[in-house]
């Protein structure tokens, strides 16, 4: 056993070091002007299962892109962050606004050593044609079904049925969204954004 500084041993020095490059390095991805370039990367080096016409514009943060999975037409606003660590899947012709923050994992308060102590059941599943406002946060375990819509600035820490409007903090049902949805995103992103 090698010992790197305070008492961290040489493997456990660099593992740190290497996801936190990784970590970094997955961040800036995000911050590349240009769609054509971002969407390569996402696909073929941090392998987000990124479907034909979804969009991820500027600045997003995702975190084990691995886990994540972006149905066709769906749409990612700027500076979103996506902790796919249990897992995400985003349906088709979804719409996530502008600073959306999207959780599957977190620490056990109870925990004496504060440990993440989540599974599989942490994940989160965003249906078809959910529009996910601006500024709102999904806690992990959420499913948000077909058609629902989130407001600006709620919290999500449960699931949300098809077709009904949330707001708040924590959500709650303020209405219902029509169900004869037709509308298909194009896939044609803002240029640079």
């Amino acid at each position: 056993l090698i010992l790197w500084g305070g008492g961290e041993s040489l493997s456990s020095f660099l593992k740190r070091y290497v996801f936190g490059y990784m970590r970094y390095a997955s961040f800036q991805t995000g911050l590349i002007p240009s769609h054509h370039v971002r969407d390569f990367l996402y696909r073929r080096v941090w392998l987000v299962d990124l479907a034909p016409r979804a969009i991820i514009y500027w600045g997003a943060e995702i975190r084990d892109s691995q886990h994540l999975h972006i149905g066709r037409g769906s749409i990612v606003g700027d500076k979103a962050l996506l902790d796919a660590r249990n897992g995400i899947r985003i349906g088709c012709n979804v719409n996530l606004s502008s600073d959306v923050h999207i959780y599957t994992e977190q620490h056990d308060h109870r925990d004496p050593w504060f440990r993440c102590n989540s599974d599989g059941s942490f994940g989160v599943t965003i249906c078809d044609r959910a529009w996910i406002g601006p500024d709102t946060t999904l806690l992990p375990g959420v499913t948000v079904g077909e058609g629902a819509v989130v407001a600006a600035g709620a919290v999500v820490t449960g699931d949300v049925a098809p077709y009904t409007i949330v707001a708040g903090i924590p959500a709650r049902k303020i209405g219902d969204r029509n169900r004869d949805l037709r509308y298909e995103f194009t896939g044609r992103p803002v240029p640079f954004y």
